[in-house]
C-alpha cells in the first residue's frame, strides 16, 4: 500500500512539474511573441510590388512581414503604432558601401610625400587594403578577402545611414585593385552573424594604382595585373581539373587561394563590381568584362549615360552614385572660379538616372562614399527634379538594388514572408520637407539620432575671422601630428584666408560657411610633383574648430583648432 501511495505521489509531482514547465514555456513564448510582433496602422504604404495602399496596416512577426493590406486584423499581442500621416516604404538599400568595414592601418609614408607639410594627414595615395594571411599576392590584389570576416557592428556611419532611411547595404572590403568580396548586411545587430543577409555577393575591382610605391603603380600596370591574374586563374582551374580527374602520376598543383577566389567570377557564378566613373573607365571595364566573359556591374557611373547603349546591349547594371559634385565656391571676389568640367559634372550628374532609364539600363542608387548622408535623399530628389519618375526613384532605392544583388526574394518590397525592413517617413521622400521618423530592421524598430534643424536662410551667427592654431592628426606613425596656422577673414557668409605650414603659406579656396557653423575650404598641396586639393570640412563652435581633411583617394585625417581670445 505504501509503495502504491509513493508511486501516486511521484506521478503527481512529475505531472505538476510538467504543468509548471509548460506554463513557464508558454509565458516565455508569449513574451517573446509580444516583443516580436508589431503593427503599423492607418498608414500610407508604398508596397513596391503593386499599387500604393493609401490607408492600411503592416503586421510584423518574428522579423518578417506577416500581413499587409487595407483591412488587416491586428493581432492581440502586437505592439501597435498609429501611422496616421505617415508613409511606409520598403527599407532603403545602399548598393555599394564600406559600412561596418574598419579601415586597415596604412603603411608609413616616405620619400617625396613625407617632405610635404601636408603629407602627414594625406596618408598613402589610396586607402590601405585589408591583408589576407598566407596569400601569394600583395595587399590590394587579394580577392579572397571576405567582408563577412571583418565586419564590425555599430558605429556612427551606420547610425547616420539609418537616420537617412537606409536599412541594408552591400558592403565591401576597403582597398584598391582586388579588395575582396562583399557581403549584403542589415544595418542592425550586435554581431556580424546577426547582420549578414548574404555572403559573399560579388567580387570587387578598382582601377586605382597601388599607393605603396610598388607595382602596379600606373593605370596601364593595373589593367595588366588584372588581366594576368584572370589568365592565371583560368590556368589554375584547368590544372586542378586535370589533377582531380586522375591524380595518380600527376604532380599536384600548388594551392593558391587568391586565384581560387577568382574561379566563381570566371564561371559567371559571381558578379564582379567594377568601380568606374568616366566614359573611358567604363569602356575599359566593359572591354575587360567582354574579354573574360564576366558578369559585370558598374559602380559609380558618373558618365554611364554616355555609354548607355553599350551597357544595355551587354545587360550590365549600374550602381549609380548619388555623391553629386557640390557647389562650394563662395560668392566673393577672392574665390577661384570653378572649372568648366566641374560645372558640367554638377549640371549633368542629377540627369544620369533619367537618361539611363530612358536607354533601358538597369540601375540602383548608392551613396557613393558621401561624407554627409543627409545628401542621400536630397540628391535622389534632384534626380526626380531632373526627369526621373517618382516610382522609379523608389525602385532605385529598394527593389532594384535587391534584384541586382540577388536578395529580391527576401528584401526590396513589402510582401508577406519577406524580411521586415521598413523606412517610415512623414512626407513624401522626394519632397524637401520629408522626415524619416523611424526604421524597422529585421522586424524591430531602431532608434534614430535626432536630425539637426537648420537655421533659417541667411541667419549666419557664426564668426570665424582671426588666427586659428590647427593641429592635424593622422595615424601615420612618423608624423602623428602637424601644427598649422589658419588665418581667416569673414564678411557674412564669405570667407577668405591662408594657411601656414612648415614649408610655407598657401591661400585657401572654395571657402564656405554654413548657418550652423559648418566650414569648408580647400588648400592646394603638392606631393611627388603632383598638385591636388586638400578639402577641410569642419564645424566651428565659439573659439573651437574640429573636423576632417580629405584628398580624393587618400586616407582622411582629422583636425582640431583653437582661436586665442
Amino acid at each position: 500500500m505504501r509503495i502504491n501511495c509513493s508511486a501516486s505521489v511521484l506521478r503527481l509531482v512529475v505531472s505538476l512539474a510538467l504543468v509548471v514547465a509548460l506554463v513557464a514555456a508558454s509565458e516565455t513564448s508569449a513574451q517573446r511573441s509580444a516583443v516580436d510582433t508589431y503593427a503599423i496602422t492607418n498608414a500610407r504604404i508604398v508596397v513596391g510590388a503593386g499599387p500604393v495602399i493609401e490607408r492600411g496596416t503592416v503586421v510584423i512577426r518574428n522579423g518578417l512581414i506577416a500581413s499587409i493590406g487595407p483591412n488587416v486584423a491586428v493581432p492581440a499581442d502586437a505592439r501597435v503604432s498609429d501611422g496616421t500621416g505617415l508613409t511606409v516604404y520598403p527599407g532603403f538599400i545602399d548598393s555599394n558601401t564600406t559600412f561596418a568595414i574598419p579601415t586597415p592601418t596604412p603603411a608609413s609614408t616616405s620619400g617625396a610625400a613625407s617632405a610635404n607639410p601636408f603629407a602627414a594627414f594625406l596618408g598613402p595615395r589610396t586607402p590601405p587594403s585589408a591583408v589576407s594571411p598566407n596569400s601569394t599576392q600583395p595587399p590590394g590584389l587579394q580577392p579572397e578577402i571576405l567582408a563577412a570576416d571583418i565586419i564590425r557592428p555599430g558605429g556612427e556611419q551606420i547610425e547616420a545611414a539609418r537616420s537617412a532611411g537606409i536599412t541594408a547595404a552591400l558592403t565591401a572590403p576597403r582597398g584598391q585593385i582586388f579588395p575582396g568580396q562583399s557581403a549584403f548586411i542589415n544595418l542592425a545587430g550586435d554581431t556580424p552573424q546577426q547582420m549578414i543577409v548574404r555572403s559573399p555577393v560579388a567580387l570587387h575591382v578598382g582601377f586605382a594604382p597601388l599607393g605603396t610605391g610598388g607595382y602596379p603603380g600606373s593605370l596601364m600596370g593595373v589593367f595588366a595585373s588584372i588581366r594576368q591574374m584572370l589568365f592565371d586563374a583560368g590556368r589554375y582551374r584547368e590544372a586542378n581539373a586535370i589533377y582531380e580527374r586522375n591524380p595518380r602520376g600527376v604532380r599536384r598543383p600548388e594551392q593558391d587561394k587568391s586565384l581560387a577566389a577568382l574561379l566563381p567570377v570566371l564561371a559567371r557564378q559571381m558578379p564582379i563590381v567594377m568601380q568606374a566613373e568616366t566614359e573611358r573607365e567604363i569602356n575599359r571595364a566593359l572591354d575587360l568584362a567582354q574579354e573574360f566573359n564576366l558578369r559585370a556591374v558598374i559602380a559609380g557611373g558618373t558618365e554611364a549615360w554616355k555609354v548607355a547603349s553599350r551597357l544595355r546591349e551587354m545587360k550590365v547594371p549600374v550602381l549609380l552614385s548619388l555623391n553629386f559634385p557640390r557647389r562650394t565656391t563662395a560668392q566673393m571676389a577672392e574665390a577661384e572660379t570653378e572649372t568648366l568640367r566641374t560645372l558640367r559634372e554638377r549640371a549633368e550628374a542629377p540627369k544620369t538616372a533619367a537618361r539611363l532609364l530612358a536607354a533601358g539600363v538597369t540601375f540602383a542608387f548608392q551613396s557613393g562614399a558621401m561624407t554627409n548622408l543627409n545628401d542621400y535623399l536630397a540628391n535622389a530628389t534632384k534626380a526626380i527634379e531632373n526627369g526621373l519618375a517618382r516610382d522609379e526613384g523608389v525602385r532605385a532605392l529598394t527593389i532594384r538594388p535587391a534584384e541586382i544583388l540577388g536578395v529580391a526574394d527576401r528584401l526590396g518590397t513589402i510582401e508577406t514572408g519577406k524580411i521586415a525592413n521598413l523606412t517610415v517617413t512623414r512626407g513624401d521622400i522626394f519632397t524637401r520637407d520629408r522626415r524619416i521618423t523611424h526604421v524597422f530592421i529585421d522586424g524591430r524598430p531602431v532608434d534614430l539620432k535626432p536630425a539637426t534643424t537648420p537655421s533659417p536662410a541667411g541667419a549666419t551667427a557664426t564668426t570665424i575671422g582671426g588666427t586659428w592654431a590647427l593641429s592635424v592628426s593622422t595615424d601615420v606613425p612618423e608624423q602623428a601630428e602637424v601644427s598649422i596656422t589658419l588665418t581667416l577673414e569673414q564678411q557674412g557668409e564669405r570667407v577668405s584666408g591662408s594657411i601656414q605650414g612648415p614649408l610655407g603659406s598657401n591661400p585657401i579656396a572654395n571657402a564656405s560657411l554654413g548657418a550652423g557653423g559648418e566650414i569648408r575650404f580647400t588648400v592646394p598641396v603638392t606631393i611627388a610633383g603632383q598638385t591636388n586639393e586638400a578639402t577641410f570640412n569642419g564645424t566651428v563652435a565659439g573659439n573651437a574648430m574640429r573636423g576632417t581633411v580629405q584628398i580624393v583617394g587618400r586616407t582622411p585625417g582629422s583636425f582640431t583648432g583653437t582661436r586665442p581670445q
